[in-house]
């Protein structure tokens, strides 16, 4: 499944791209997502607590940031996680890239992948589908808001 929004942030680049690589700060932005805790300088866990109707998940993964290329404003993270109750795992590559169109405005593109296997993908993809589109659509909204609101 891949998913591309975009939103464009009353902020400076360097603004931006500095609360995008703070890990534990951004995620607050991802509805659902709790308890991220750093393991080593680029690698992450957390959970992710989704309610998909009749579903419920608790996906306790891992997450791990590509060195970002600021110059190009580029940032990707790759993620794994796996649900107790349902067998299965779903893994998610989320490529982040900044556009400066004015000296106080950037354009934020995430593009999202996602794979689902197992059980879980077996059962859950129509519901996650929806869900994954909603919660990105919220994370930029989220990023947004954050950053427009923020004092600098």
């Amino acid at each position: 499944m891949h998913y591309e929004h975009s939103t464009t942030i009353s902020a400076s680049k360097k603004r931006v791209w500095d609360f995008l690589l703070d890990v534990p700060r951004v995620s607050q932005c991802v509805p659902g997502v709790r308890d991220v805790s750093q393991v080593t300088g680029t690698k992450y866990t957390g959970t992710l607590e989704l309610d998909l109707g009749m579903i419920s998940l608790a996906l306790g993964g891992n997450f791990e940031m590509e060195p970002p290329d600021e110059r190009s404003g580029k940032l990707t993270m790759r993620a794994e996680a796996n649900d107790r109750k349902i067998p299965g795992v779903i893994s998610a590559t989320m490529a982040m890239e900044l556009d400066e169109r004015a000296p106080e405005e950037v354009q934020l593109t995430i593009s999202t992948d996602i794979d689902m296997l197992g059980r879980l993908g077996d059962f859950g993809r129509p519901f996650v589908k929806k869900k994954a589109e909603q919660m990105m659509a919220e994370f930029t909204d989220n990023v947004r808001d954050r950053l427009t609101m923020a004092p600098a």
